[in-house]
């Protein structure tokens, strides 16, 4: 009997002719793909610090309205101290929408809901905990502020307000949380393995 002719296995990759041709692989070998870009650590730390400046950026401005830091807001003019945190703002709305936030502009219900959402998604931003709800609530603030900020003083329409709300998203999306934050413990909480919207 005649020894069977073991045929060469080609280098992965071939050059013919400037093309170049990927051989299949033999059974059996098991092949290592490489990390996605989103797992690697210098994403992953980049992420996670964009969590924390956006979260400060949401906590800062309750601290000042309710204490009254003096940075924006005097001590008079503290929530605390019966100031009115959305009077300014909204009172001074202009564009399509400015009648109907004029109309609301200082209404307590209207301060208690911006207030607790600047804390809420601050501070859940900073802990690195419920992402998803604190994201969704936070770009949905961001959209109602651009809305009542418009047009913008130097574009179009286009202006940090949508650019924070997209990257709001993004931190979700990746699980920022879970990098120099408690995204981690927090997903294994009872409440968030039976809601997992909580996440």
């Amino acid at each position: 009997m005649t020894p069977a002719t073991q045929t060469p296995i080609p280098p992965a990759h071939a050059m013919n002719g400037g093309a170049t041709i990927t051989a299949p692989r033999p059974s059996g070998q098991t092949v290592t793909a490489p990390p996605a870009s989103s797992d690697r650590p210098f994403v992953r730390y980049i992420w996670a610090a964009t969590r924390l400046c956006l979260g400060w950026t949401f906590l800062w401005p309750f601290m000042d309205k309710a204490f009254g830091l003096g940075h924006e807001t005097a001590s008079a003019d503290a929530w605390f101290s019966g100031g009115n945190p959305t009077q300014g703002f909204l009172s001074h709305s202009a564009g399509p929408f400015s009648g109907i936030y004029q109309e609301i502009a200082g209404a307590g219900v209207v301060n208690v809901l911006f207030m607790g959402g600047l804390f809420g998604v601050g501070v859940a931003l900073l802990l690195g905990i419920a992402m998803r709800p604190a994201c969704i609530a936070g770009a949905t603030m961001l959209m109602l502020m651009w809305s009542a900020s418009l047009p913008p003083e130097n574009n179009l329409f286009m202006d940090d307000h949508i650019i924070y709300a997209l990257v709001l998203i993004g931190l979700a999306a990746v699980g920022a949380g879970k990098t120099l934050g408690l995204g981690e413990r927090w997903a294994r909480t009872g409440v968030v393995r039976k809601h997992s919207w909580l996440a």
